[in-house]
């Protein structure tokens, strides 16, 4: 079984992750796998009511492409576990906007998974962007991988995880002003 690190954490990845055939073709909801499954978008958008009676909204996630629109998927959230974002190569950043844009403007509150070509050195990025979960390429290694969370020990830049560090240092001057 693979696994994966979800809130900094290496994990069983119970979920099995269902992409389209060479010629794009896309699956029938009755070829899927059993258990738990992450669908393209676009199958989603076909087949939303099949696969909402086949299955629970425990056993669904979906991933989006690089190209999606998060505004495609944000009338769902309840009936999906999951959404996962696809970096295909790791010098495509679509997906950091796509995790901030599900998290910041849609409120999407559930487990938010970078799949793909994802790489050590972009988990603490894609933590900063809502992320919280990471199916890394079969060939890194997880434990050093988790060594990326604690590689910064400050963050200038406002993000989904904090404000800016202006902000963060005016809020603590304030508060140093206050008398006891």
């Amino acid at each position: 079984m693979a696994s994966i690190i979800k809130n900094r954490a290496i994990v069983n990845d119970d979920w099995t992750l269902v992409r389209p055939a060479e010629d794009g073709a896309l699956p029938a909801v009755s070829e899927l796998p059993a258990g738990q499954v992450i669908v393209p978008l676009a199958l989603w958008q076909a087949e939303r009511d099949a696969l909402a009676a086949s299955r629970g909204a425990a056993e669904i996630g979906v991933w989006l492409a690089p190209d999606s629109e998060p505004a495609d998927i944000a009338g769902d959230f309840d009936k999906v576990a999951l959404i996962a974002v696809d970096f295909p190569v790791f010098r495509d950043g679509r997906g950091y906007s796509i995790g901030r844009l599900l998290r910041e403007r849609y409120g999407y509150k559930g487990e938010l998974r970078a799949i793909g070509d994802v790489l050590r050195d972009q988990l603490t990025f894609m933590f900063r962007c809502g992320f919280d979960a990471y199916a890394l390429r079969a060939d890194k290694d997880l434990d050093d991988a988790l060594k990326a969370f604690d590689e910064f020990s400050v963050q200038y830049q406002g993000a989904v995880d904090l404000s800016p560090l202006f902000r963060r240092r005016a809020a603590q001057a304030g508060a140093d002003k206050v008398p006891a």
